[in-house]
């Protein structure tokens, strides 16, 4: 399926506002294994974007090239206005990474983590203490600062993982796989505290496997297959390109299930559920049609359902000839 037009945001004078990353024929192979085959991306700024792919699609290495970690092959791209391969470090100044796996030293405190970040990033003792603490403050990990990071749980080291990230005040951050292994409290403290993130300006680019965490938090989704871009757009419009939505009907009267099934002929069969699906794009004008046809026979169903198309199916229609099992390449 063609991917869908990123609309470019505009600035206040009507010029186009750059893009916070943007690719152009993105190219990466190892050996004779070609992992980017020309990739095409345009993310504004302060949006969360989510790049979805299976196991060894390539998003991680979507990840180490936009930031600088490993060199394309071809194709161009910028972050933060920068050349990733002619102004490298400007690209590293502006850019925050945190991996599916924590970059945390355990052996030392939390605060001790942060005032390392803050030696790294150059920062002035008193600096660097100020920002720890406010850092500290902010993923509420105040009480545990002076406690070693291997006593904490995996909640609270992502979150000390994201706040030393931060304390470089990076405009753009890559999260790859940031809630793998989380609980799911955990994993919804970590989507407010993205939230959070982009409302304060933040670009996020986001990997994941979890189509529930794309589906509420991303502005623009991709999913990577193959090595290229399957498909791009929002939630709702990568739902609206699979087909498959239907209205289930349940009965408990076996006459009324057969009557049922001869009024509405286009429904599937469920014999032993007692149950139709009939075709439906979701709309409320579908479900009344269903409905009109029932009232008009005098039938009553037990039970009605509306599915339609989740990310989920998206995926599964998008990446359907892929079989890979490995973990992204290197």
């Amino acid at each position: 399926m063609p991917s869908s037009v990123m609309p470019t945001s505009r600035r206040g004078d009507g010029h186009p506002a750059p893009a916070a990353v943007s690719t152009v024929g993105l190219r990466k192979s190892y050996g004779d294994k070609t992992v980017l085959d020309g990739i095409d991306l345009s993310i504004p700024a302060g949006s969360v974007f989510a790049l979805l792919g299976p196991n060894g699609a390539g998003k991680t290495t979507v990840v180490k090239i936009l930031s600088t970690l490993i060199s394309a092959d071809g194709g161009q791209a910028q972050v933060a206005g920068h050349d990733i391969a002619a102004a490298p470090n400007g690209v590293r100044a502006a850019i925050g990474v945190t991996g599916q796996f924590s970059a945390v030293d355990g052996l030392i405190t939390g605060e001790e983590n942060m005032l390392l970040m803050a030696d790294l990033h150059h920062l002035s003792k008193g600096e660097g203490r100020r920002v720890a603490a406010e850092l500290l403050e902010r993923f509420d990990l105040t009480e545990a600062a002076k406690k070693p990071a291997s006593t904490y749980s995996g909640g609270m080291k992502r979150r000390l993982d994201i706040a030393m990230t931060l304390v470089g005040d990076p405009r753009i951050i890559f999260l790859d796989e940031p809630t793998t292994g989380l609980d799911p409290r955990s994993r919804h403290n970590m989507w407010q505290i993205i939230r959070e993130l982009v409302s304060g300006g933040v670009t996020v680019f986001l990997t994941t496997q979890y189509l529930e965490e794309a589906d509420e938090l991303a502005d623009r989704i991709a999913v990577l297959n193959g090595g290229r871009i399957a498909a791009e757009g929002t939630a709702e419009e990568l739902k609206r390109l699979i087909p498959g939505g239907h209205v289930r009907l349940r009965f408990s009267d076996p006459d009324a299930y057969r009557f049922a099934a001869g009024v509405l002929g286009e429904a599937a069969r469920d014999d032993e559920a007692l149950a139709l699906q009939i075709p439906s794009d979701g709309s409320q004008r579908a479900l009344r049609f269903v409905l009109d046809r029932l009232d008009s026979a005098g039938i009553e169903a037990d039970e009605l359902t509306v599915h339609t198309p989740d990310l989920d199916d998206v995926f599964f229609a998008l990446t359907a000839s892929t079989h890979q099992t490995k973990e992204d390449v290197r």
